[in-house]
């Protein structure tokens, strides 16, 4: 085992709750360089960016109850999937393992005090929540908010009398906020890492996040600089991309994707990580694959950089170009289903506990299985032509973002809980909610495949009778779903604000660093910095028994 595991403590170090820097009470919080508290205040706000936009999410499905009007008319329909798609995108799914989780464990993963630029990572959280004030600004004000959807596709971006460029600036704002945040974890991993652990002596979860980071700093800046030339467009009539004023609708659309499709990966690479380490934790299995599952990683940020243009099947493309993309899109998928089969490996014959974490992360590997399969459809061009702009691809999406990147946050989340509060939630509460969540999710999306495969538009606000049916059950599903969400969440604020308290290291029986210093951790993290000598997952002891009760049996 590693030497941090012996390391005693002898009661005199506060924790990172209980430190008292140069600031008290809320500046304490929001003025901290401490890694563990910006997670934090990172968490906070991300929950709460996520209720706004499952509100407006579920006032949308409201209206589809039923064809026609139902609580809103057409063009407040058409603002809140925008402001849905914007908040759920730029201010929940990408920020939100990386910059809570992260934030939180990167430098313990790997035996370092902190990140390597704490006022640097401090300061992408005030660059956050200014992005999001921006976005939600745009609501008050004259005009009303952004009605372009979250792509802000050419021409109408240009031309709609709508508060398009606040929502422009908030995601350029935001877009800085990831590229410094990929910066900090890159040179962190690269200079701070605990003696002794090389590159494949890191958790698994530290290889997703560093693959994630290189993929925040080079992919980011082009959807900045393109979202800006918008606006610029907008503000001073500069044929960029207007057909009108002499520009190309068609190259927005490929800046737009050479950043928005490597985002998938932002999304779903953290998920990856949190599953990984879960899954031997509760299999009490030494990983399978290890290093196939951290060269995966880099294998899907590469790739996953070069297949944009299957999002343009239809804008016109030549026959190579076809070809090329739908190839690459087929590879891209050969790294996330090893993935998939290594975790799966894990798990069989594991002593298998389903704890709620686990719970969330096999529901993860079903869900993405299931979006991951259909994204390959739609690199299949025939496929793609017929199910472009319907309800197929909301499905697919919502199945990969929410199903995948969603429920690895809420793995996440029930995982590293009790070590970063020193509170336990209620395991039996945490269990129903899952389950509700669940049947909630797949009630809500899956009849989006049913409907979008005959032909029901995506991004429309009436529809013909004869999708009545699956609108209906995709509304109810929503309801279960909130009500799900909400159990979730009140069960984890509650255990927060009230819990019984908990200072058992290591509560799930983990074998990786942030088990093995104080629950909650202190303000440093380690009272001495660890030498790594063993690879992360060694779960040998449990495998030699588990080949014992075989042979006995």
């Amino acid at each position: 085992m590693n030497e941090a595991i012996t390391v005693p403590t002898n009661g005199k170090h506060p924790s990172y709750i209980e430190y008292q820097g140069k600031h008290k009470g809320i500046l304490g919080w929001i003025l901290s360089t401490d890694h563990k508290r910006i997670a934090i205040i990172y968490l906070v706000a991300i929950i709460s960016f996520f209720l706004v936009g499952m509100t407006f999410g579920f006032l949308m499905r409201l209206e589809l109850i039923a064809p026609g009007r139902t609580i809103m008319d057409a063009q407040t329909y058409n603002s809140f999937f925008t402001l849905h798609g914007v908040i759920m995108i730029f201010l929940f799914v990408i920020p939100g393992i990386p910059a809570i989780f992260g934030n939180f464990f990167l430098p313990i993963l790997i035996g370092a005090r902190d990140v390597a630029f704490p006022r640097l990572n401090l300061f992408t959280w005030y660059l956050y929540v200014i992005g999001g004030l921006l976005a939600l600004m745009s609501i008050l004000l004259p005009g009303g908010a952004a009605d372009t959807g979250w792509t802000f596709y050419i021409p109408y971006s240009v031309r709609t009398g709508s508060n398009v460029t606040f929502a422009l600036f908030a995601a350029f704002v935001l877009g800085f906020s990831s590229i410094f945040t990929g910066i900090n974890f890159v040179t962190t991993v690269h200079r701070l890492r605990a003696p002794g652990m090389t590159w494949f002596k890191m958790p698994l979860s530290v290889w997703s996040w560093y693959a994630t980071a290189w993929v925040q700093i080079l992919a980011t800046p082009i959807i900045g600089i393109t979202l800006l030339l918008v606006a610029i467009e907008r503000i001073f009539g500069v044929g960029l991309f207007d057909p009108a004023l002499g520009g190309d609708p068609v190259l927005y659309q490929h800046l737009f994707w050479i950043y928005s499709h490597p985002a998938v990966y932002i999304m779903i690479l953290p998920a990856m990580g949190v599953i990984s380490e879960i899954i031997p934790v509760f299999a009490r299995r030494t990983i399978f694959g290890y290093k196939f599952i951290a060269m995966s990683s880099i294998a899907i940020a590469t790739f996953g950089s070069l297949v944009w243009a299957h999002h343009m099947f239809t804008a016109g493309m030549s026959n190579t170009g076809q070809f090329i993309f739908s190839l690459l899109t087929m590879v891209v998928a050969i790294p996330s289903a090893i993935k998939v089969f290594n975790w799966t490996a894990t798990l069989y014959k594991g002593s298998i506990q389903l704890d709620t974490p686990l719970l969330f992360a096999l529901a993860f590997i079903f869900q993405f299985t299931i979006g991951g399969l259909t994204g390959i459809m739609q690199g299949i061009l025939s496929v793609d032509i017929m199910i472009t702009d319907t309800s197929f691809i909301v499905a697919h999406f919502h199945y990969v973002m929410f199903g995948g990147t969603g429920f690895g946050l809420f793995a996440a989340l029930h995982y590293w809980f009790p070590k970063m509060f020193g509170k336990m939630y209620n395991l039996k509460i945490s269990k129903i909610a899952f389950w509700i969540v669940f049947v909630g999710f797949n009630t809500t999306y899956f009849p989006m495949f049913i409907m979008g495969w005959l032909g029901m538009p995506r991004r429309y606000y009436d529809y013909l009778p004869e999708f009545h049916i699956y609108h209906l059950i995709s509304t109810i599903g929503s309801w279960i779903l909130v009500a799900g969400l909400l159990l979730m969440f009140g069960n984890l604020l509650k255990a927060w604000l009230v819990g019984k308290k908990t200072t058992e290291k290591n509560p799930w029986g983990g074998e990786t660093l942030e088990w093995t210093i104080d629950t909650p951790p202190i303000h440093e993290n380690f009272i001495d910095i660890p030498t790594i000598h063993e690879a992360p997952y060694e779960y040998k002891q449990n495998e030699i028994d588990t080949l014992k009760n075989q042979e006995v049996k």
